[in-house]
C-alpha cells in the first residue's frame, strides 16, 4: 500500500531529508497541560502549580525545539518530580488496568469468535490506546471499543503485517500505557497462536504520566507471556527512544510493534516499523496525513 504523506518538518517519505518528528507550536502547550495534570494529580497548591509552570517554561526556553516531543515532554515532568512525592499517575494507572482487566474476558471472547482474530486483536490492542493521559483530559474506553471495532483504518498494512509475522520469528514490542497493556495482552496472545515466536516487551524504566513500566507489566501479567522484557527511558533513568542501543535492538528483530503516539514521535528515525494507534492531536493528525480519531495500521 502506497501512503502519501504532507511534507512537514518531519515526514515518512523515504525521500525527505528530515527523519525524525520535531516537536511543533501546538506541542508546547501540551507541554505544560501536562506539568499541570500531573501537579494536580499530586495534590500541590496552586502557589506550587504556578512554580512549576514557569519552571517548565523557563527550561524549555533553554532547550533545543527542534528534538521530538516526548523529549521535550521528559522536561516538564523532570520539573514536577522535583516538588511531587511519589508518581503522580500511580492511582490511575491501577483504575485504568484495572479497568482494562475487568474487560478483558469479553474481549477474548470477541477475538475467539473472530472469522479473523489476529485483525481482531489488532483493532483491539488500537481502541485501547485511548487509555493516554499525555493526550487527552478524560476518555470513553468502552465507547471507544465499539468504535474502532467498526471503523476504517486511515492506514491499512495488516496485510504485510501478517506475512511479516508468518516469515519473522523475533519480535519487539513497544508499548505505550498502562490498562492500554492489557489489549496489547490480547494481540500478543493472538499472535503466539500463530506459531512459536521470541517476544521481546519495552516499557518505560520509571514512571512519566500514565506510561507503562514493569509495575504495570507484572500486574496485568503480559510479562508471563513474553520472553524478555527491556526499558526506555522517562527522562530520569534509562535510554531514549532514538538511541543507538535502540536502533540496535531494532535490528536483531524481524518485526518491530509501536503502540501510540509517543512511541510513533520517539522511533520516527527508524525503519522497518509498525505503527499501531489513534491519532489523538492535530499535530499527529497533520504529520500522518490524517484526523483526529483516525486509527492506524502504518508500515513504514
Amino acid at each position: 500500500m502506497q501512503h502519501h504523506f504532507l511534507n512537514f518538518p518531519y515526514c515518512f517519505n523515504s525521500a525527505c531529508s528530515c527523519r525524525n518528528m520535531k516537536a511543533q507550536p501546538e506541542c508546547f502547550p501540551c507541554f505544560l497541560r501536562q506539568a499541570l495534570q500531573a501537579a494536580k494529580f499530586s495534590s500541590l497548591s496552586e502557589d506550587i502549580q504556578k512554580r512549576i509552570l514557569q519552571e517548565v517554561m523557563e527550561k524549555l526556553l533553554k532547550e533545543d525545539w527542534n528534538k521530538t516531543p516526548p523529549e521535550l515532554a521528559h522536561i516538564a515532568h523532570a520539573v514536577v518530580r522535583k516538588y511531587a512525592r511519589g508518581d503522580p499517575y500511580a492511582k490511575v494507572k491501577k483504575e485504568s488496568n484495572d479497568l482494562a482487566l475487568s474487560m478483558y474476558p469479553e474481549l477474548k471472547k470477541i477475538v475467539e469468535k473472530s472469522d479473523n482474530p489476529l485483525r481482531t486483536a489488532v483493532r483491539i490492542a488500537i481502541a485501547g490506546n485511548i487509555i493516554d493521559f499525555g493526550a487527552l483530559d478524560s476518555f470513553d474506553v468502552k465507547k471507544t471499543l465499539d468504535d474502532v471495532l467498526r471503523r476504517k483504518f486511515r492506514y491499512d498494512d495488516f496485510e504485510k503485517f501478517k506475512k511479516d509475522l508468518e516469515r519473522g520469528k523475533r519480535i519487539l514490542y513497544f508499548a505505550d500505557n498502562a490498562g492500554e497493556i492489557v489489549f496489547d495482552k490480547l494481540l500478543i496472545e493472538t499472535i503466539r497462536e500463530m506459531k512459536d515466536y521470541q517476544i521481546t516487551l519495552v516499557v518505560k524504566e520509571g514512571p512519566i504520566i500514565n506510561d507503562a513500566t514493569l509495575e504495570d507489566a507484572k500486574y496485568t501479567g503480559i510479562d508471563k507471556i513474553v520472553d524478555e522484557i527491556r526499558f526506555i527511558g522517562n527522562g530520569e533513568v534509562g535510554i531514549e527512544r532514538n538511541s543507538p542501543e535502540v536502533g540496535q535492538w531494532i535490528k536483531e528483530h524481524d518485526v518491530i510493534i509501536s503502540k501510540g503516539q509517543g512511541n510513533c514521535e520517539g522511533l520516527s528515525e527508524f525503519r522497518g516499523i509498525f505503527y499501531l494507534l489513534m491519532i489523538k492531536c492535530p499535530v499527529i493528525a497533520r504529520y500522518l496525513n490524517g484526523n483526529v480519531g483516525d486509527i492506524i495500521l502504518l508500515y513504514r
